[in-house]
């Protein structure tokens, strides 16, 4: 089964960090993926442009799009990875490594996935970008 496995963070913290330890954390998370990847289990991954950037169509009697995220969190929803997973154990397991590699605060969400369409514009996106 597929899981998403959703990075929440504090963006000012992160946003803040030099090259260097952008560098250091980005090697780490790249470890976990590339141990994923080997196993067969690493689907897309991405990171999130600031909440800065955001809109949110919000439903009700009228339809509305506001600036910003609006989620109720402390931390922002900074990216994802999409994992293979024979069950949810095996995908706390595998947010527990990628927490690992991730320094400070912040949660990730581990959610099965009820459906994948991958589209066809994410490799085209992905080709020579560093997502």
């Amino acid at each position: 089964m597929l899981y998403a496995i959703l990075c929440y963070n504090l963006e000012d913290v992160v946003g803040s960090w030099t090259m260097a330890e952008e560098g250091v954390v980005m090697a780490r998370l790249s470890g976990v993926e590339q141990e994923l990847a080997a196993a067969g289990r690493m689907g897309p991954s991405a990171r999130l442009l600031p909440t800065t950037a955001a809109v949110t169509l919000r439903k009700g009697r009228q339809t509305v799009v506001i600036d910003g995220p609006f989620a109720e969190t402390k931390e922002q929803l900074l990216g994802f990875h999409l994992v293979e997973c024979e069950g949810l154990e095996q995908a706390i397991e595998t947010a527990r490594d990628l927490a690992r590699a991730n320094p400070g605060t912040g949660a990730y969400e581990v959610r099965p996935l009820a459906l994948y369409q991958p589209g066809g514009l994410a490799a085209e996106r992905t080709e020579g970008a560093g997502a």
